[in-house]
């Protein structure tokens, strides 16, 4: 397959140390930019490997960057691509690389992508991954274009989303969506977080009411958690449409923090079999979070190895 770039673009294979932006918390805020990021275990090279397809906006442009796992220890193969408004060229591309002595191609076409105002493409595009003549990760609606283009036949092996993590922002209200079951196939839920924090820094008369969270799926309230500053970290279990989800809570940057500060949701579907297993999966995942502050490599490897199956995970970033 030739490498026809038609837009800014670079691969390379960046240090394990140097960590992009799109991992970091922090960096996203000073950056600016709202960021959607899913996380996909597919076979490539011989071997089960996590792909990472990150989609971020500012206020000049929207961005693509997608990462493939190295081996353990080694780096992950990147490539990142800016859709900047004002320069003109062909907003499709390709690039090819090697993994572990075997070529993977990486292919889009986002000209007529539609993003309605959102981080990643709503319509009309799609970005797939070709390894040994075969499509093992296909992203967008276009999927006949897709294999049209590339020449290849769809993996046998069907990849799996393992997580996906958005960043938000906003003043105390946040919506998002999400299908709770793998591979698409589920309903597509709204999920609106909304947060009343009456309990102001500057209140002199102690009358506030107390700060109050809200979580509703689907118009309908999944969670609502009073005296917020006495119960800013926790968890619950909700049932949507038949499916249990585990929700884990943090919001004490929100109330004790100053600056941007963000809280953190995950959501979680647990198959009823797991069911009892649900709360203490959720806590170790807390306890990861409450020790690093952000990322998602812990939780990835512990989907990769198909113990913890898929999360969303939401960065609610307070805008003052």
């Amino acid at each position: 397959m030739h490498d026809a770039i038609g837009i800014p673009a670079c691969f390379s294979a960046g240090a394990a140390h140097q960590r992009p932006a799109d991992h970091d918390p922090a960096g996203v805020i000073r950056s600016g930019q709202s960021l959607v990021m899913s996380v996909y275990s597919t076979k490539i090279a011989g071997q089960c490997r996590l792909i990472t397809v990150t989609w971020c906006k500012n206020l000049l442009l929207h961005g693509l960057s997608v990462s493939v796992q190295g081996q353990e220890g080694e780096d992950d193969y990147r490539c990142k691509v800016e859709l900047k408004p004002w320069y003109f060229w062909r907003k499709t591309g390709a690039k090819q690389f090697m993994v572990d002595g075997i070529t993977v191609d990486v292919v889009w076409d986002l000209k007529g992508a539609k993003f309605n105002g959102e981080t990643e493409p709503q319509s009309d595009y799609y970005v797939a991954f070709v390894c040994e003549e075969e499509v093992v990760l296909l992203v967008g609606d276009q999927k006949k274009d897709a294999y049209r283009r590339t020449g290849c036949r769809p993996s046998l092996i069907e990849p799996i989303l393992v997580s996906r993590k958005e960043h938000l922002f906003g003043k105390k209200k946040y919506s998002t969506g999400i299908q709770f079951h793998e591979q698409g196939k589920g309903k597509f839920h709204e999920i609106l977080i909304e947060c009343n924090n009456n309990n102001n820094n500057n209140s002199v008369t102690g009358s506030s009411a107390d700060p109050e969270l809200e979580i509703k799926i689907d118009g309908n309230q999944a969670i609502h958690v009073k005296h917020l500053q006495w119960k800013f970290r926790g968890n619950e279990s909700v049932d949507v449409n038949k499916t249990k989800v585990e929700v884990y809570y943090d919001v004490h940057d929100w109330l004790f923090g100053s600056g941007p500060r963000y809280g953190m949701f995950i959501f979680k579907p647990i198959p009823s079999e797991s069911a009892e297993c649900s709360l203490s999966t959720t806590a170790q995942v807390l306890t990861h979070h409450q020790k690093s502050r952000g990322g998602l490599e812990d939780e990835d490897d512990d989907s990769a190895g198909g113990s913890s199956g898929f999360s969303l995970l939401v960065y609610a970033w307070k805008v003052e």
